[in-house]
């Protein structure tokens, strides 16, 4: 089952509008139009994979401006989505906001994950932090 055509295409373009909001620093409107998009999506909301990247993005944008309760909520959502499981992005942000919760635990479960799946190249652009608690282990 697909998205009619009119509802992805809005969908996209809030969630456009939303990247371009990110890449400004302007987390807070960035969200409001992540926001806007879920909206859109019919219920159930976890069976169109446009959910996924939905809460991915929210969740991001939650990161990024060192929120991480909210991040590390909407991250949550995303797994329940079609596709979300196994995601190794998904995975990696999930890691880097419990580490910034000060929970190591599940951390190192989560970031270990992302590293089973993408190998070392899903950590090049982060900080050493995080890599750090992998090497711990492997």
């Amino acid at each position: 089952m697909e998205l009619s055509s009119q509802l992805y295409n809005r969908i996209k373009k809030y969630c456009a509008l939303g990247d371009e909001l990110i890449e400004e620093g302007d987390f807070d409107e960035a969200i409001r139009n992540y926001n806007k998009a879920r909206e859109l999506l019919p219920e159930p909301i976890y069976d169109w994979e446009a959910a996924t990247w939905i809460f991915v993005a929210l969740g991001d944008a939650f990161y990024l401006s060192s929120r991480y309760q909210d991040a590390l909520n909407n991250l949550k959502e995303a797994q329940k989505c079609y596709g979300g499981i196994g995601n190794p992005f998904i995975l990696l942000r999930i890691g880097q906001c419990y580490y910034e919760l000060n929970n190591i635990g599940n951390a190192k479960k989560y970031l270990l994950q992302a590293y089973m799946i993408e190998g070392e190249d899903i950590f090049k652009n982060e900080e050493n932090k995080y890599f750090n608690i992998v090497r711990e282990s492997i």
